[in-house]
């Protein structure tokens, strides 16, 4: 791998909990004889050295160097696990210690300074990966869980960390086997050496082809509940911007005020849209103005248009729509837009003209919240673009698994084409069928080169 850090057994140890004030802190280690050289710094070494697997051993850290009156760092629980019933496989030790920063920094300094080494970014959960205690996927799931923004996105990040992934994996691979089993005797042992080919069944193939343009096609949308969507609220001043952005994020972030040009500068934070996490704007009123801070909001107002992946285009419903209201939806030809007539409350049929440059439209109240779900809901529909987002199906984690399926895609189809023309025989089938058989290995780690693992666990927390 690039990253020669990365040595098997060798005893290793890393703060597993952020650096901050806590009720809390984990320390953590793992490597070959690590529980023999933790008890060195443990105030009860042969309690925790002779501890079974999955036990928890109370006890102080101490610092052998000091003075026996002044070694004590702190009062302890360790958790000891025993090999292979560990996270990695390997021996490990967990120390369980008061949150504070020095205390934390304290213990593993210890462990440092008495037989272990840094770990490298992700080096738990590759030495997970190598002893055979997870795949790729599961290993991939497990930083999707910690970089999750929404419920939803956490859930589907834990099927895959489940197994639903590599299951579907599987199977698919056990069909390519199968079919390639049964090439394989009409190529040995053949009834009709001149009508080898006719002899080939596809059905299981074709059965192999659409599972894998399925799973290829999810990515979509799981990267959209990985990564989330960029939504602008733009509109006049006065239209609501503001009270629908504290709506949506269902706290108080923005001011709200009757005063026109209150909101100079755009602010943004994450919201919920039923599980899609969306990168919220609110921005400067859309109006003429002769203060200049106020008029570089509105460009800045524009360019976030630009660059978003939904509008919404509020309107005050007691004013109706303007000219200008739809010169400006016009303009955005290339971003997805949503007319949003806000401050519906109070008024009775509130109309929306049907030849205008919207193909969304709904009503609200950011005051009361009414049409709020009708309108995460658009916004939704509109992100997604029908692609598959089904909780129930397995579906792609990474742009890695993603370039994986399409290879094998690839090759399943090239070889059902060959079949059918039976121009190449059926050894070209196999080659293709055998080269899938690679690229599925590739996206749960059994046939995967050095660089891509190292690409994978580099980018986790060292403490993971």
């Amino acid at each position: 791998m690039n990253n020669t850090g990365y040595t098997p057994e060798e005893p290793i140890a890393a703060i597993a909990t952020a650096l901050v004030p806590s009720a809390i802190g984990i320390v953590r280690a793992s490597g070959k004889n690590c529980i023999e050289l933790a008890s060195k710094i443990f105030s009860r070494p042969k309690a925790l050295s002779e501890a079974q697997g999955n036990s928890l051993v109370y006890g102080w850290v101490i610092d052998p160097s000091r003075p026996k009156e002044s070694s004590r760092i702190d009062e302890v629980m360790a958790a000891v696990y025993r090999a292979p019933r560990s996270f990695t496989g390997e021996d490990m030790v967990e120390i369980f210690c008061h949150g504070g920063v020095s205390v934390v920094t304290s213990i593993y300094n210890l462990f440092l300074a008495n037989g272990f080494r840094k770990a490298e970014r992700g080096e738990y959960t590759f030495r997970a990966y190598i002893n055979g205690k997870t795949d790729l996927t599961k290993a991939e799931a497990v930083k999707e869980i910690i970089e999750s923004k929404t419920d939803v996105s956490r859930g589907r990040a834990a099927g895959r960390l489940s197994g639903n992934l590599f299951e579907l994996i599987d199977s698919i691979k056990k069909s390519v086997v199968d079919v390639l089993g049964n090439i394989e005797v009409e190529i040995e042992y053949p009834e009709d050496e001149e009508n080898i080919a006719d002899c080939f069944d596809s059905t299981p193939l074709v059965q192999v082809k659409e599972k894998l343009q399925q799973l290829e096609a999810s990515w979509k949308s799981e990267k959209l509940y990985q990564d989330g969507a960029r939504v602008v609220l733009c509109g006049k001043t006065n239209a609501g911007k503001s009270s629908l952005f504290n709506t949506l994020l269902k706290e108080e972030r923005a001011i709200v005020s009757n005063i026109e040009g209150t909101t100079r500068d755009w602010i943004e934070s994450y919201a919920d849209f039923g599980g899609i996490p969306v990168r919220l704007f609110d921005t400067a009123g859309l109006r003429k103005t002769d203060d200049v801070i106020e008029a570089r909001g509105v460009e800045l107002t524009k360019d976030l248009s630009e660059d978003a992946d939904v509008i919404l285009y509020l309107v005050d419903s007691k004013n109706g729509i303007k000219e200008e209201d739809v010169d400006y939806m016009k303009e955005q030809k290339t971003v997805p837009s949503v007319l949003v007539m806000n401050k519906c409350d109070g008024i009775e049929n509130v109309v929306i003209p049907t030849d205008g440059p919207w193909k969304h439209a709904v009503k609200i109240s950011a005051k009361n919240g009414t049409g709020i779900e009708e309108l995460v809901s658009v916004v939704k529909e509109i992100v997604l673009g029908g692609s598959v987002a089904e909780k129930e199906h397995a579906g792609l984690g990474s742009e890695r698994q993603k370039k994986s399926v399409q290879e094998a895609l690839e090759r399943v189809t090239h070889a059902l084409e060959i079949a059918a023309t039976g121009e190449y025989g059926l050894d070209a089938v196999v080659q293709d069928l055998e080269d899938a058989l690679d690229s599925l290995g590739e996206v749960t780690g059994d046939v995967t080169p050095d660089d891509v693992l190292g690409n994978i666990f580099s980018r986790f927390c060292v403490g993971k």
